[in-house]
C-alpha cells in the first residue's frame, strides 16, 4: 500500500474509560462460575501461589460456591439485567453528558476487569475509533492492590499486545475528594430527611486480606479517612457511627471489624440501624444482597427492630458532577475543548493543501 493511503498527522482524540470490577453475564451457575474463575484466578486478588491455588479453586471452589453465588445474584437480578453493569453504564454516560456540558469533547466507554466488556476489548474499540489518549477511571475511590492495581495490570496486559499505543493516564485514588465526600453526605441525609435516622450508623467497606496493609496496602487507611470525612460533614460524634467490612472470604483475617457480627452486636444494644456502603459507587451484589438481605437477617434476627439500608451513589447528580470533576482535573492538559477543534480545523487545512486547495 503507497505511503500516501495513510493517514498522517491526525488530531488528538480524547476518551475515558470507567471501569468497574465486573460481574456474571446472567444469574445462572455457569454463567457465575466463568465470571468466578476469572476474578478468583487474578493473582491480586488471591495472594497464593498458582501451584497451590488453582487446583484448591477449580477442584473445590467453582464446583461449590458457583451455583450458591448464583442463587444469591438472582435475588436481585432485574428484567434489564446485573444491577451493577446498569449502574456502571449509566454512570458513564451520564460522565460524557457532565463533560460534554462543561466543555469537553471526550468519548467516555464502560468496562468490567472481570466478565464483560473487558477492558482490552474497550481499549481497542477506542482505538479503532481514534482514540489517540486515553484516561482510566477506577469506579472504586479507595485504592487498593486487589482492584486499583489490577485494572492497571488488565490494561498493561493489553499493552504488551498493541503496537501503537495511546497515551494513558491513571486514577489511583479520589477517596478524599471533597465532590465524593459530599455526594455521599448528601445521599445520607436525604435519606434520613426521607425515612428519618437510625440510632447507629454503620459504615460498610469491602473487607480483603489484613495481611495487604501490613504489605504496604493504603486500602485500609482510605476507607478510615473517607468515613472520617463523611462522619465530620454529617456532625456524627464517635460513638454514633461504626467503620466494618464486609465479604470476607477464606479462612485467614481479613480487615476487622467485619460487617455481620458487628450488625449482632448493635442489635443488643440499639433498636435501629442504618447502613451505608461509602466504597461501593453502584448498588450491586454485596450491597443489595449481602448488606440489604443478610445484614438485615442478621440485625433483626440478633434482637435489632428496625434496620434501613442506604442505597450507593448511584446516579446522584452530586456524585456525577464529583466523578466529572475527578476526571476533568486527570484530564488536564489535554486539548479536550476549543483547542481540539482548533488543531483538528489546522492540520485539516495542511492536509487542504498538502494536496494543492486553494489558500
Amino acid at each position: 500500500m503507497p505511503s500516501s493511503d495513510f493517514a498522517h498527522g491526525r488530531a488528538p482524540q480524547i476518551a475515558v474509560l470507567y471501569c468497574n470490577l465486573g460481574t456474571p453475564d446472567e444469574p445462572t451457575p455457569a454463567a457465575v462460575r466463568r465470571y468466578l474463575a476469572e476474578f478468583l484466578s487474578d493473582p491480586r486478588v488471591v495472594e497464593i501461589p498458582r501451584i497451590a491455588w488453582l487446583p484448591l479453586l477449580y477442584g473445590l471452589i467453582l464446583p461449590l460456591r458457583s451455583a450458591k453465588s448464583a442463587a444469591k445474584y438472582a435475588t436481585i437480578w432485574t428484567p434489564d439485567g446485573s444491577p451493577l453493569k446498569l449502574w456502571t453504564d449509566k454512570q458513564a454516560k451520564l460522565l460524557q453528558g457532565w463533560l460534554g456540558e462543561h466543555g469537553h469533547r471526550v468519548k467516555v466507554r464502560y468496562a468490567m476487569r472481570y466478565g464483560s466488556p473487558s477492558i482490552a476489548s474497550q481499549l481497542e474499540a477506542l482505538k479503532a475509533e481514534g482514540a489517540t489518549r486515553i484516561l482510566i477511571l477506577p469506579a472504586y475511590p479507595q485504592y487498593s492492590g486487589t482492584t486499583t492495581a489490577s485494572l492497571v495490570d488488565a490494561v498493561a496486559s493489553w499493552s504488551a499486545g498493541t503496537r501503537h499505543l495511546p497515551e494513558l493516564r491513571f486514577v489511583n485514588h479520589y477517596h478524599d475528594d471533597r465532590g465524593y465526600v459530599q455526594a455521599l453526605v448528601r445521599r445520607v441525609e436525604r435519606y434520613w430527611r426521607e425515612h428519618g435516622r437510625g440510632d447507629h450508623l454503620v459504615m460498610s467497606f469491602h473487607g480483603v486480606p489484613e495481611r495487604t496493609l501490613h504489605l504496604g496496602d493504603p486500602y485500609h487507611c482510605q476507607c478510615q479517612k473517607t468515613a472520617r470525612l463523611l462522619a465530620t460533614q454529617l456532625r456524627l460524634e464517635k460513638d454514633q457511627y461504626t467503620v466494618t467490612f464486609q465479604s470476607r472470604f477464606g479462612k485467614a483475617k481479613w480487615l476487622e471489624p467485619y460487617t455481620d457480627p458487628t450488625l449482632r452486636a448493635l442489635a443488643r444494644r440499639v433498636a435501629r440501624v442504618d447502613v451505608v456502603c461509602p466504597g461501593f459507587t453502584g448498588d450491586c451484589l454485596e450491597t443489595l444482597e449481602e448488606i440489604a438481605q443478610e445484614g438485615r437477617q442478621a440485625f433483626l434476627t440478633s434482637g435489632g427492630k428496625d434496620f434501613h439500608y442506604i442505597p450507593c451513589l448511584n446516579d446522584e447528580a452530586a456524585w456525577i458532577a464529583a466523578l466529572g470533576n475527578v476526571a476533568q482535573q486527570h484530564l488536564a492538559g489535554w486539548p479536550t475543548g476549543e483547542t481540539a477543534d482548533a488543531e483538528a480545523l489546522a492540520r485539516s487545512r495542511e492536509r487542504a493543501l498538502a494536496m494543492g486547495a486553494p489558500r
